[in-house]
């Protein structure tokens, strides 16, 4: 196992009995990531200092993922950012020129669960909407495996993070300011 993985044990993703550890969008795309592994985690722990500290994986190998919505003449965009969880992303700079938006800003926490159908805190990059963009820090790719959310609380996935970039709407960008 990688560093990633740190004291969890893993299940392959994409076997049946790991479908109820994912949200339902996220178990309809897994497939899209074919070496993704999933482990149950305490839903108190999820956020990611917590899980970190408690499961022994670093946080240069944990990457997060936000929704951001922007505007522009009326027209509403939204967008999935990864970033690793050491960095932050420049969302108005680099996301909101990306996007060509004058505005944009992280998305409700409502909104961005009832779009998703993923649980706050759990939102993930496998089994967002296809119409949405999906940047990619290029941290986040070198970083090789990642520790990402599943679209619930209870559990994460644990990624080869170059395997984002061929998830619908991937896009690898220098976002981490």
């Amino acid at each position: 196992m990688t560093p990633a993985a740190g004291n969890l044990t893993w299940t392959t993703a994409n076997a049946d009995q790991a479908r109820a550890l994912l949200a339902p969008p996220v178990a309809e795309s897994i497939h899209l990531v074919p070496d993704a592994r999933v482990a149950p985690i305490d839903p108190t722990l999820a956020d990611t200092a917590a899980f970190c500290e408690a499961y022994a994986s670093p946080p240069e190998h944990s990457a997060n993922c936000v929704v951001v919505v922007g505007k522009r003449a009326g027209e509403v965009r939204y967008a999935a950012v990864l970033v690793l969880a050491t960095m932050r992303a420049d969302i108005n700079g680099v996301v909101r020129r990306h996007l060509d938006v004058r505005k944009i800003s992280f998305a409700p926490q409502d909104e961005a669960v009832q779009l998703t159908g993923m649980e706050f805190g759990g939102i993930t990059p496998v089994g967002l909407p296809d119409s949405w963009p999906l940047l990619v820090d290029a941290a986040v790719v070198a970083a090789g495996e990642v520790v990402i959310g599943s679209g619930i609380r209870g559990s994460k996935l644990l990624v080869p993070s170059a395997g984002l970039l061929k998830l619908p709407g991937a896009q690898g960008l220098q976002l981490a300011v």
